[in-house]
């Protein structure tokens, strides 16, 4: 063909063209954004679920630990808790030498088996020890707070039918363990007693320095830490609302009286969300859970109010 007679484009289809090219174009752009907008919902939505998730099961796990009657609540407010979080579960071996005098007492703590976020001992770690008493009657039981000044592993706890040696740890209490002559009695701690190893710490809402947001932190105050997110962000200051119930379900102010926390959490998205309309805005859930102590008193005089024990 001669290249006159060729014949190219008009300028009518090449507009033609180009806006039907722009117009599928935009369509699919506007599918591409739809779906990266749903990703990003969906994603902040699940991370919102997690945080919800991980507070159903962080903070009543610690709460159902507690003995109120015995000062396991340190201090307690609307947005904050501080507690003796258990942290270690082992038992002793031997009965420990009371009724001999006041002084820098020992108990021997069976190595395995051992239970919790920590399995050994430090010096400094503090402690709970089950104090039976009189045997024949649940009424007089307690748990006694202690410290450890030293640790010595390598003690020899018991001996199997099969002559297997089990070990243990030597523990040797602060000075005046236990100075109340009437606690301070032989077989008063018996053989098998339950230990406890706890920190104190403390849960509340703070807001971070990093992103000015707002956090349900926990801080070690045994180990001296600082406050550290642990779900959030939160909605703002009242993020979290604790309310305190003693045994006949009435809101109650006194730490020793506490039967049930009831937990109300109020969590957003860390990023806004785009809707269907354009609008941009954080994501927001809440949960509401009230959580049983289960370690108070049944009976005797911890309980509260004070039941008599068959």
């Amino acid at each position: 063909m001669p290249l006159l007679a060729r014949r190219g484009y008009t300028l009518i289809e090449l507009l033609i063209a180009l806006v039907l090219l722009g117009m599928v174009s935009g369509a699919i752009y506007k599918v591409l954004v739809n779906n990266q907008r749903l990703y990003l919902a969906q994603t902040q939505q699940i991370d919102l679920q997690q945080n919800m998730r991980a507070a159903a099961a962080i903070l009543p796990a610690e709460f159902r630990e507690l003995d109120a009657a015995d000062g396991d609540i340190r201090a307690m407010s609307a947005t904050s808790i501080t507690i003796r979080a258990m942290r270690l579960l082992g038992w002793a071996c031997l009965t420990p030498p009371l009724g001999g005098g006041i002084g820098q007492l020992t108990l021997t703590v069976r190595k395995t088996p051992m239970y919790g976020t920590r399995q050994t001992f430090s010096i400094n770690d503090s402690l709970l020890v089950y104090w039976e008493g009189n045997p024949t009657t649940r009424a007089d039981d307690i748990w006694l707070p202690a410290q450890i000044k030293t640790v010595t592993p390598g003690a020899v706890c018991t001996q199997d039918t099969l002559g297997a040696i089990n070990q243990g740890y030597t523990l040797t209490m602060q000075p005046q363990w236990i100075n109340n002559p009437g606690l301070n009695v032989n077989g008063a701690i018996t053989r098998g007693a339950p230990v406890r190893g706890f920190d104190v710490v403390k849960y509340g809402v703070f807001q971070s320095s990093t992103d000015n947001d707002y956090y349900l932190g926990q801080q070690n105050l045994s180990q001296g830490g600082v406050m550290q997110p642990v779900i959030g962000p939160l909605t703002g200051a009242t993020g979290m609302t604790l309310s305190y119930y003693d045994s006949i379900g009435t809101v109650t102010a006194d730490s020793s009286k506490v039967a049930q926390i009831q937990i109300i959490l109020r969590a957003r998205t860390a990023s806004p969300i785009r809707n269907a309309s354009g609008v941009q805005a954080p994501k927001v859930d809440s949960m509401v859970t009230r959580v049983a102590l289960r370690n108070n008193p049944r009976c005797g005089t911890g309980s509260m109010p004070p039941i008599p024990c068959s």
